[in-house]
């Protein structure tokens, strides 16, 4: 995000944790990351890793330390919810511990993020329902259940 320019991450950079999240999807992630290839330049993430079954972050840590010897140049970035920070893979991972403040703005975040997700206003997009032509947008309620 230091320049408008600079793209948001792919599909295969990033790695959305859930307690349902498999040994098999954590492998292939790492191994995306840690292995070198031609696409050099990525930035990998994996969010709410504190979320993962003990059994999968185990086996998650042996992979990594396993692989880890491919390439001294990748990045990774695990995310966590600083409540479940001992979970079992943010402890494993505690000495690369940093924590992240936010170094840009709320404004400049939500700039950046808008011109990424508008789409052009000639086309006949779904995104024409949404403020601004944007692709993407977030629809709540304070009542549940009420046909979002």
């Amino acid at each position: 995000m230091n320049s408008p320019e600079q793209p948001l991450p792919t599909f295969d950079e990033v790695l959305l944790c859930t307690p349902r999240t498999s040994a098999e999807q954590v492998g292939l992630f790492l191994r995306r990351c840690l292995i070198p290839c031609r696409g050099g330049d990525k930035i990998y993430t994996m969010l709410y890793a504190d979320e993962l079954s003990y059994e999968v972050s185990c086996r998650a840590e042996e992979l990594f330390q396993h692989l880890q010897c491919y390439s001294s140049s990748y990045r990774l970035i695990i995310l966590c919810n600083c409540e479940r920070e001992n979970s079992y893979l943010p402890s494993a991972f505690s000495h690369c511990k940093v924590h992240m403040i936010p170094q840009r703005s709320r404004a400049d975040i939500q700039q950046y993020l808008q011109l990424h997700f508008r789409v052009p206003q000639p086309s006949s997009s779904a995104a024409a329902v949404f403020k601004e032509h944007m692709c993407v947008g977030i629809v709540s309620s304070k009542r549940a259940g009420m046909g979002k």
